[in-house]
């Protein structure tokens, strides 16, 4: 019985059907795709394990990735026009974006600037550093505006390891938390790993995603394999990604 717990299964063979609603696969425009040939080879890697449907969703960071909505949606549909050429037509892709919560974040927020996932969920992220001094202010005034607010990967945030009562305060907050698949293995370091699983086990994510930058990170996702214990945690989460976008 425990062997048939600790049997690991190659997380991709999960995926097939899964939309992804966090990647940087959008060419040239942040630290993902450099160009339009390395989008289409990370979007043929993912339909090699049935994934076809993204929401791309490249950085906006002050003084880092200055995106705006025009500059994504320009980078999407230079990707789209790629697609065409190669007639790959099985693709599916639309553009939102990654919000770094900066101290420029609520004038871009203000402005209507922001680009939102499924037209009222916001993807935000904080520094891996230090959590964002304005992060509750921003919190509220993102709700002011409708939206809701999914936080991208916080099992990666270390200084809130140690702070699961932070977590649960985040989501009575209504933050809603999206894991990174590569968590679920040493990829990003034991401790995320290990964070990963606690989120999951107590039951504090929404949403799952891959993240993916590039093609080493992507080969890495291939080769993720998991327990028939973290399966039945993270199909859940799978089937509500899906069904939400």
């Amino acid at each position: 019985m425990f062997d048939f717990f600790k049997k690991k299964q190659f997380l991709v063979d999960s995926l097939e059907g899964f939309i992804d609603i966090h990647n940087h696969i959008l060419p040239g425009i942040d630290d993902g795709s450099k160009n339009v040939g390395e989008s289409i080879d990370l979007i043929k890697g993912f339909a090699d394990f049935g994934v076809t449907d993204f929401i791309a969703t490249p950085h906006i960071m002050h003084n880092y990735y200055s995106n705006t909505p025009e500059t994504i949606k320009e980078s999407l549909m230079t990707l789209k026009n790629g697609l065409l050429e190669r007639k790959l037509k099985e693709v599916s892709i639309q553009a939102a974006a990654e919000h770094m919560i900066d101290d420029n974040f609520e004038s871009i927020l203000e402005r209507g600037e922001v680009m939102p996932l499924g037209g009222n969920y916001l993807l935000v992220e904080m520094s891996y550093l230090q959590a964002s001094i304005n992060f509750g202010q921003a919190l509220e005034k993102i709700r002011q505006k409708g939206y809701f607010v999914i936080l991208a990967h916080p099992e990666r945030y270390l200084y809130l390891h140690s702070q699961l009562g932070q977590h649960k305060a985040y989501k009575k907050q209504g933050v809603l938390y999206q894991l990174n698949l590569l968590s679920l293995s040493k990829y990003y370091g034991k401790e995320v790993q290990q964070m990963a699983m606690k989120l999951l086990g107590k039951g504090l994510i929404d949403f799952a995603a891959t993240d993916v930058h590039n093609i080493r990170q992507l080969n890495s996702l291939k080769e993720v394999q998991v327990d028939t214990k973290t399966l039945d945690l993270i199909k859940p989460i799978l089937l509500k990604t899906n069904n939400s976008f």
